[in-house]
């Protein structure tokens, strides 16, 4: 029997890996997500490595959007604009030397890669526990995360690369969080802020239960506007969501209410199984 529990309050599309993205007031999704969402990312000439903010938070702090509209078949030219209101575009025969003049550290930025660019997504620092702790931002008395809960294939991948290969995503290709869950983090700590672009959903959605209710979806189906997404595994929070972004200050509080009060958790993942359209406002169907 199919349930609404809840409707779309925002879309989101993120050009750049780990910058502030696009609001949309409708979004086609195909089997990878948003058609140019996370599109491109930075190389880190000094490890090798394609990373984001985890490495390099100040690239949170830069806005990214498309100058003209993403169909998937190809990457279009994105602008980046700097906290100081410079912009510079992808297509810069410059645009290498801004960024890495910003971050301090020689960086190249790229267009997604096919699967089989194996050298461009590997990884070249290994993912030992010191690096993983490094990455998720865990204090020294907190518990990293048991990996061995995660689908087998997303461990080998994220194990040998930055990412799953032909794709900038950390681990699935669309990211879903309710207000719920963030309403639910506010009230275990009033003092900090929760609020959507911390971190970085395709899709916000407004009306569900209390507390985290999207962890019910988990293993089923939804329907939203024309698209039936298949939910996958809630998603695993790190460092990122205690940077500055848009408006919101530098908390590092933010990330030990997530530790201690939701399982190292916000939101969960999904993947398209029918691919459309969804408009803000649609309802989120239970099926």
């Amino acid at each position: 029997m199919m349930s609404v529990v809840g409707k779309v309050k925002e879309i989101w599309r993120y050009p750049v890996k780990s910058m502030q993205g696009e609001s949309l007031s409708v979004a086609s999704f195909q089997e990878l997500g948003i058609p140019g969402d996370r599109e491109w990312a930075l190389k880190d000439e000094v490890s090798g490595e394609i990373r984001g903010a985890k490495k390099f938070p100040k690239l949170m702090q830069c806005q990214a959007r498309y100058l003209s509209e993403p169909t998937g078949s190809h990457s279009e030219p994105v602008e980046i604009m700097l906290p100081n209101g410079d912009p510079v575009a992808t297509s810069d025969a410059n645009v290498n030397e801004v960024l890495s003049k910003y971050l301090d550290r020689e960086v190249s930025l790229h267009p997604r890669r096919p699967a089989t660019d194996l050298d461009h997504y590997k990884r070249r620092v290994p993912l030992t526990e010191e690096e993983l702790r490094d990455v998720l931002a865990r204090e020294p008395d907190e518990s990293l995360p048991d990996l061995s809960l995660l689908p087998s294939e997303i461990v080998s991948e994220i194990t040998e690369f930055t990412s799953p290969r032909g794709t900038y995503f950390d681990a699935y290709p669309v990211h879903l969080i309710t207000t719920s869950w963030l309403n639910a983090l506010s009230s275990a700590n009033p003092a900090s802020r929760f609020e959507a672009p911390r971190f970085r959903p395709n899709l916000l959605i407004e009306g569900a239960t209390e507390g985290f209710a999207e962890l019910d979806w988990c293993g089923k189906a939804l329907r939203i506007g024309e698209v039936i997404f298949e939910c996958q595994i809630p998603t695993l929070r790190c460092g990122m969501t205690t940077q500055a972004t848009a408006d919101l200050p530098k908390d590092g509080q933010v990330l030990r209410t997530i530790v201690r009060g939701s399982e190292q958790n916000v939101g969960i993942y999904a993947t398209t199984k029918t691919p459309g359209a969804i408009n803000v406002g649609d309802a989120v169907t239970l099926v």
